[in-house]
Formats: structure tokens, sequence, C-alpha cells
């Protein structure tokens, strides 16, 4: 193998010292599993004084890729011949690097090519620059997964002054998708039977907006909450912003009628409801809740737990009883973001030491609850000792992906991991990019509200955008079910 690297490499290397070290690569993609479909896993070297890579890639069950520059660069089609001709087995990376003249030869190692499907197109997500007293530029994307490819669904350029945030797909129904416009034409915009609907921004009933949605598999409802959301700072924290509800409920809202189905269950005065999901077959509606605190005095004691209730889809009417399935409040804890496993069996959710807004709390870590024995435990396997949240699972259930500060703390990028039979998660890796390592420095966005899906979205921005701008806005009603 050493005699081909060298012969494929320009320039060539000579006098070469062995090292008996793996190299230092960014991003780390030593001994991670990744599905056949993904891009390129291009990486640099972390020492800046490298100026130069010479890389091939060996596949346990045959096949080569070489590339060599400054990082890698491989290209995409050997790639993905390679990948899929090592399907369940192993690629073997050696590197030769060359710094202030000298060439280094390091120890090989190795990524796993699962034998377990992707199944996804791409990723959909929102991009946000740190701002915290106006709305700067963002925008939801979506993303190959097997190229370098991204383009917009929308950008706050084409709607100045706005906010648009938590893009949701359904992944029984990928034409559906829903995601909310906050501003002077806030709107909740639903996409599905290739129509587009613009709700309007709030109900005066309700008394606040439908933010963090989840589809009902059958594809006729989505869970809402309403929340009156406020931010604080620290002074002398780790943690630089607070975000916390004043109060919060969950409601069901019918996509057939525009109605707003409200229950008393799940819409109380005393408790904080939040972040809703239903189970993969619709049976349950899963969500989070905590006991009102007097804010911003106690928001260290707003503690979630995790509670569930039966759905019926032919009435659109919930159960008579709340289940606690986690109670995160005695063990002065807060459970956020719960999303279930697509057979239903897990709910992999963050947890926090209070709030909900994870995302900026570097303990914040996955957790996986087992539906079937009612055991929980943390994610090792994945976690950091920065924050973890914003989780889906692919449609197929065999991968999920989730959002992480551990990079630089600073910003919160995209990871994923395989998962197993067993429960059992993989080693994470990053997204790829075409030059990582320019792409992540350059790169003054965080990713959020992340989500697969299994094929590319029609979109057109600019007529997307002259809809929000315009005064058309549906009505949505309300209905007291009990």
């Amino acid at each position: 193998m050493m005699l081909l690297l060298l012969v494929a490499c320009q320039p060539q290397p000579d006098h070469v010292k062995e090292s008996g070290n793996q190299p230092d690569i960014y991003p780390d993609y030593v001994g991670v599993t990744v599905p056949t479909e993904i891009a390129p896993l291009n990486f640099a070297m972390t020492d800046e004084a490298v100026d130069w890579i010479c890389v091939t890639v060996e596949g346990s069950k045959g096949g080569q890729v070489t590339s060599a520059g400054e990082d890698t660069d491989f290209d995409i089609d050997e790639w993905h011949q390679l990948l899929t001709r090592n399907k369940g087995g192993q690629l073997n990376v050696h590197v030769t690097a060359r710094k202030e003249g000298q060439w280094t030869s390091y120890k090989s190692f190795s990524i796993n090519v699962s034998p377990l499907p992707l199944g996804e197109w791409g990723i959909t997500y929102r991009r946000i620059a740190p701002s915290y007293s106006m709305y700067g530029l963002m925008g939801i994307w979506q993303r190959c997964l097997s190229n370098f490819e991204e383009t917009p669904l929308l950008k706050t350029s084409q709607i100045p002054g706005m906010c648009v945030n938590c893009h949701t797909n359904s992944s029984t129904h990928p034409g559906q998708s829903v995601f909310h416009v906050r501003g002077a034409h806030g709107a909740t915009v639903i996409q599905r039977q290739g129509q587009t609907e613009l709700l309007k921004a709030k109900n005066d009933t309700l008394g606040g907006s439908m933010v963090y949605p989840s589809w009902h598999p059958g594809g006729r409802y989505i869970a809402f909450s309403t929340n009156k959301t406020a931010q604080a700072f620290h002074m002398g924290n780790p943690k630089l912003i607070e975000v916390y509800d004043n109060s919060s409920n969950v409601f069901v809202y019918d996509t057939e009628t525009q109605t707003i189905l409200r229950d008393s269950l799940i819409m109380t005065t005393a408790w904080s409801e939040n972040c809703p999901t239903f189970s993969p077959d619709g049976r349950w509606l899963y969500f989070t809740t905590a006991l009102q605190r007097t804010y911003p005095q106690e928001f260290q004691k707003q503690r979630y737990n995790l509670c569930r209730v039966a759905f019926d889809e032919r009435t659109g009417k919930l159960g008579q009883e709340v289940d606690t399935l986690i109670r995160a409040d005695s063990m002065k804890k807060s459970v956020t973001w719960p999303r279930l496993s697509t057979d239903g069996r897990y709910v992999m959710y963050s947890l926090i030491n209070y709030g909900y807004f994870s995302v900026w709390h570097p303990e914040a870590d996955l957790w996986l609850l087992d539906l079937k024995t009612g055991e929980t435990r943390p994610m090792s396997e994945v976690n950091s000792t920065r924050s973890e949240s914003l989780h889906e699972w692919s449609a197929n259930g065999h991968w999920f992906l989730f959002t992480s500060r551990r990079d630089d703390g600073l910003y919160t990028r995209l990871y994923f991991s395989s998962f197993d039979k067993n429960g059992k998660a993989t080693k994470p890796f990053m997204l790829p990019q075409r030059h990582p390592k320019k792409y992540y420095r350059e790169l003054m966005d965080s990713y959020n509200t992340p989500d697969f899906t299994i094929h590319k979205i029609p979109a057109n921005p600019q007529e997307m955008g002259r809809a929000i701008e315009s005064d058309q806005r549906i009505e949505t009603h309300t209905k007291l079910m009990k």
C-alpha cells in the first residue's frame, strides 16, 4: 500500500519518517461508521504547519481511492463505488503528511461501512448567526447527503426583518412540511398535497403562535406548542444566554378544518406543556411539562418531566389521563426534545439541569428511554462535554442526527450516528464538507432544528417570500375538546 500511495501522490514523498501514531485529522473520522450513501469524508490535518497530505483509502473487500493536496478531496463517484463495494466492511485510511519539508507516514485508521441503508436524500435545517436583539440573516436550507449540494428553501433576504424557524417534515408524508415566520408579516406556513397554506401567525383565542410542530403519521394533524418565550443574559457564567417560557401549552391542529383542538389535559395554567411529538403509530402524543414558576427569578427551578397521552386519529380527541414516564424534576433534572424511534420502542431526549432550551446548556446530553423495559440511560457513546441536542431519527430508524457544540464550544454543528437492534449507537461523524477545515472556520452560523428528507424539496424562495410578504392569511378556529 505504501508504494501505491507514493506513486499516486504528487509531489512524491521522499525520506519518509514512520510514526507509530494515527494522524490527528479534522474532522475526526477515525473509527466512525457511515452509510454507503454519504458524501466523501474529506479531511485535513489539525497541525497548521502541515502543508501537504497524501491519502490512500483501501477497502477490506477491494477497491481504493486516493487524494493529494492541502486537504483531501476525493472524487465523489469513486468514493461511492468504494463504499458500495465495501458495504458491511471497512475502509483503511493511510496518511502521509509534509511538515516543514519533512514527510511523515502515520499509522492507518479505519472507517466502518454500515450494512444499514440511510434511506434519505438529505436533510433540512436552519442556519442562524448569533443574534439576541434583532433578526439577522438566516434561512432554511436543504442539503444532499451524497454530495455537497446545499440550496435554500427560504432566506430572510426574501422577507427582511422577519425570522424563520421550526421547519419540520412529515417522515411518512415527504410532501408535507411546516415552518413558522415571526415578524410584521408573520405566518405559520403549511405545505401539503402540493398546496401551500399561510395561517395567521397568532390566534387571539389561543393567545400565541404555533411553534415546535410534530406531524401525525396520518398526515391530517399537527401537534404544536404555543409559547411566551423570553431571554436573559448571564454575567460570569459558562452559559451565555438563558431562554425560558413565561408560559406554554400544547395543542393539536386539524389541517383539514383549520381548527385548533384545545384540551384541558395539555393546556393548563399551573403547568407549562412543551415540545410535543407524536408516536410513529399515531396512538400517543408525547410532550414535556414543568410546574409553572415565577420568571425570571426562578428559571433554574423550571424542570420538565416526560409525559404522554393517548390520541384517537378518527376523532382528533385525546385520552382521559396523562402518563408520566420520567419524573426528571425529582432528580433535579429536566427533559427536553423527546423524539421516538421509528419502531416506537425508544424515546431519545436531551437531559439538562433545568429549562428546555438545551443548545445553550453545556451539560446537555442525549439520553435513551426504552419503552419496552422502562430503562433509561445516557448515550455515552455519542455524548461529549458540550451540548448535544435537537436530534431526529431517519425514516427507517437506522440512523439519527443531532447538533452539538463539541467542535469549538460556540457554534452548533451537525453529527450523524447509526443505531443497531440492541439500542447502541456508533461514534458520531460531522456533516461532510468539500473542504471542511476552511468551511467550518468561515461559517459563522449554527445549525438549528435539523431534519431528514427522503427527497429533494421543490423550492422557489422568491415566490415563497412574496407570499409571506402579502397580507393573505387563513384564519384558524378553536374548538374546546374537554
